[in-house]
């Protein structure tokens, strides 16, 4: 069944469509006239962004896009998107990418257009000719959201890309009166390795149809996909090839066993396909829909989405999509502010993923297909990042049913899987294992707590604490035991036991609202665990031994896989309590030590190259580091503290330096949109620091005017008055017209509609937002 929010509601939709069907071509550079124009899908794909520039749409189940090297899983860390802006190589075109993953995988099924002379391999690409790797320079790439097109040198072969949900469509124009091939290889991965491809198929239908799979394993042993590629021409010859040498058996062979253009079909771990075609000069389209059951749900999903061989229909479809997504916010600013504000909401936009056949059939953690009735399955969950700032994000920007549908994901993949628990970091509806804590409770609170239903909330909550109960994952056992992991048997505690309580305070919130007195009590109880990690002598969190000793030595520095701390240090993970900041300025002695030690975090005198062997930490501002999630809520903390002008300060100092528009506009792994989420509510003035509270605290506004279309239809706008670079200080602040003394507005204002307004002044307001009695949310507070 398709998910009524694959495609747009109807009327909206034919009237975007109407208006944007004809735009196309190479126009000239101008300034952005609308939130689709600003978009900059290159902004992350240089330095350690690991965005893709490629084709596909809203949470699409298709992100086509070149892969510009394959290299060896060792080597791939700066090629977990595919694309690396550096490079001047295009291996080919596949069909499955990560937006921002530190990790990766995928690439699947992938697609290279050939003129003249067959090659089989892909050659060096230090060395031109040497295989199908072509080269190509930026001169010639054009890309917006739904759309990538380049020139492949070498043949002089114009590749486009654009892509439905199910479906990416190529079209491909040939060098007149050259022989025209589209090679298909199905041994190529991302993060590749010898073994990596555990099965595969090619088959050639009778109807000129090209299906097949493959199995590999990898970050997600065991993974699936079918694919279903037709082309707008007949195919005049083809060729399936086997290269995998030294096969010791292979049973009796099939008819064509001896001569690649005779067999129909061929299976194997090291396939490649060559599919000829006419050349009479118009342009070649190609389609490839993907599915995660079958062959067969493969060209359903075909059928269903392209029908036909019109690129431009499917282009300005994905278009429409595009359009309608990125209207959820009405932004006013230059046109550096604008690119950089929707390539973020952009970015946001592409996860989590579509993960089941139009008919709404999946395939599941357990292997086996399952159907999704009511709802539509989602994956592509890397929770550990996303669950800050890109969920609570989505109840902003996205109709209600988006987070209902994730919820319902989450749960369905938790009833499926052969542990009981929620996801931890899953795609394509295989855990991963990656990452720490059980952080879709989070997601699932928070939605709850925004009035957000369509799940069984009963369900939820005992998947919620089903998830925090499990013994055997990550030292919960020793936790539920002790209140806090130990280092001696389980590998960074100390950030493991900081989670935690956080994510159990959110089942604690969520089981209060439920009713649920006595396990709210429990996970109440267990929301203060952070508290053994908090060591007075030091000022820092540290990790204990099972005798409840802090770990010795001690260097607050240190940092390193499998230390005490996860992707940080102790600098970086002492203010992971956003439960409770009001408990960890008690704990600190007062809001002054407080207030103190969060300044030497940012003002101290670093050496990036202590997190050399580090690659996940960057974007340094003293031990502030933008680039990894454990920091993204650390400058909105002086708010807590009563002095919000310090956090104002210190988010000017963040955006000025840690974002820009260009290939390496983001100071860090993008990690499935949550850096971007970061930069889309800090620009406008607002940050959820504790998913669950209901509340976002106030920063300070970056654009004049900024407003969310709320997907209830109603409209909440923030001013910034005479805000400029010098002026970028909260002198006041009214919500409707009314006086706002306090340094938060809460989800259901936001959601009532109304008017934020800033008045912006050079110098710190220090009587702003100060009241103790009217801070934001602290659990031992009670506020």
């Amino acid at each position: 069944m398709p998910s009524r929010l694959i495609a747009p509601r109807r009327a909206r939709w034919l009237a975007t469509l109407a208006a944007v069907v004809a735009v196309f071509g190479n126009a000239a550079p101008r300034t952005p006239a609308t939130a689709f124009d600003a978009v900059d899908p290159f902004i992350g794909t240089g330095g350690e962004g690991h965005t893709y520039p490629g084709a596909t749409v809203p949470f699409g189940m298709v992100q086509l896009s070149p892969d510009t090297q394959i290299k060896p899983r060792k080597d791939a860390y700066g090629w977990a998107a595919g694309y690396r802006h550096s490079d001047t190589t295009i291996v080919g075109f596949s069909h499955t990418h990560f937006s921002g993953s530190g990790h990766s995988d995928l690439g699947d099924i992938l697609l290279m257009p050939q003129a003249g002379d067959i090659k089989l391999e892909r050659g060096d690409a230090s060395k031109p000719g040497s295989g199908y790797t072509a080269q190509f320079d930026h001169t010639s790439e054009q890309a917006q959201p739904g759309y990538y097109a380049v020139t492949l040198n070498d043949r002089n072969i114009r590749a486009e890309l654009t892509a439905s949900a199910r479906v990416g469509v190529h079209r491909y124009r040939f060098p007149k009166g050259t022989p025209a091939h589209v090679l298909v290889d199905l041994r190529t991965s991302l993060y590749d390795y010898p073994g990596k491809v555990q099965w595969s198929r090619l088959r050639v239908r009778s109807d000129g149809t090209v299906t097949g799979f493959r199995e590999t394993r990898g970050w997600a042993p065991g993974r699936q996909l079918y694919f279903a590629m037709r082309f707008s021409r007949p195919l005049t010859a083809t060729q399936l090839h086997d290269t995998e040498q030294d096969i010791p058996y292979k049973g009796f062979p099939p008819p064509g066993e001896k001569n690649p253009a005779q067999r129909a079909q061929i299976e194997g771990r090291q396939l490649v396909g060559v599919f000829d075609v006419a050349n009479d000069g118009t342009p070649l389209v190609v389609k490839v829909a993907l599915s995660p059951v079958s062959e067969a749900g493969a060209i359903a999903n075909l059928d269903a989405e392209v029908p036909g061989f019109d690129f431009d229909r499917v282009r300005a479809d994905a278009r429409a999509q595009w359009t309608q997504a990125l209207s959820a916010i009405d932004a006013q600013g230059t046109t550096q502010q604008r690119t950089q504000l929707y390539t973020a909401l952009y970015h946001t936009l592409l996860g989590p993923t579509l993960f089941m056949d139009s008919d709404g059939r999946y395939r599941g953690p357990d292997n086996a297909v399952h159907h999704a009735t009511g709802w539509t399955n989602y994956s592509t969950f890397s929770l550990w990042d996303t669950y800050r700032a890109l969920h609570p994000l989505l109840t902003l920007v996205q109709p209600a049913q988006r987070s209902s549908d994730v919820v319902n994901s989450l749960l369905a993949s938790r009833r499926e899987s052969a542990y009981g628990i929620l996801p931890i970091w899953a795609f394509h509806g295989l855990e991963t294992w990656c990452m720490i804590g059980y952080h879709a409770v989070p997601v699932i609170a928070d939605a709850y707590m925004k009035g957000i239903g369509g799940f069984d909330a009963e369900e939820a909550l005992q998947a919620m604490v089903a998830s925090a109960n499990y013994g055997p994952y990550d030292g919960i056992a020793q936790y539920r035991e002790l209140g806090y992991v130990p280092i001696d048997e389980e590998g960074e505690a100390a950030s493991k036991t900081l989670e935690y309580a956080f994510d159990d305070w959110t089942i604690a919130r969520m089981a209060d609202r439920l009713g649920k007195a006595e396990i709210a009590a429990e996970f109440t109880k267990r929301a203060g665990n952070w508290k053994h990690a908090f060591d007075p002598a030091t000022g820092y969190m540290r990790a204990r031994t099972r005798a409840g000793n802090f770990r010795e030595p001690f260097d607050p520095s240190a940092s390193g896989y499998g230390s005490d701390y996860t992707e940080g240090n102790a600098w970086q993970y002492s203010w992971y309590v956003p439960q409770d900041v009001a408990g960890l300025a008690a704990a600190h002695g007062g809001e002054d030590t407080l207030l103190a030690r969060l300044d030497a975090v940012f003002d101290a005198k670093v050496d990036p190259k202590v997190f050399e062997h580090m690659e996940d930490i960057t974007g340094l501002i003293g031990w502030y580091a933008h680039g990894n999630e454990p920091s993204h809520h650390v400058a909105y903390l002086y708010a807590y503290a009563g002095q919000p002008w310090r956090t104002q300060a210190r988010l000017t100092q963040i955006m000025r330096s840690q974002y820009h528009a260009g290939p390496e506009g983001l100071a860090g792994n993008d990690d499935l949109g949550q850096m971007s989420a970061w930069y889309v509510f800090t620009t406008l003035g607002f940050y959820p620091v504790a998913p669950g509270s209901n509340q976002y605290i106030i920063g300070r506004p970056f654009l004049p005017r900024a407003t969310l279309n709320l997907p209830n239809g109603k409209r909440f706008a923030v001013i910034a008055e005479g805000l400029s670079d010098a002026r970028s200080y909260i002198g006041s602040a009214t919500l409707n017209g009314k006086p706002l003394t306090r340094a938060y507005v809460t989800h259901e204002q936001i959601l009532a509609g109304g008017e934020l307004r800033f008045r912006m002044q050079a110098t710190p307001n220090q009587q702003w937002a100060t009241d103790p009695a009217q801070r934001p949310y602290s659990m031992s507070a009670q506020r």
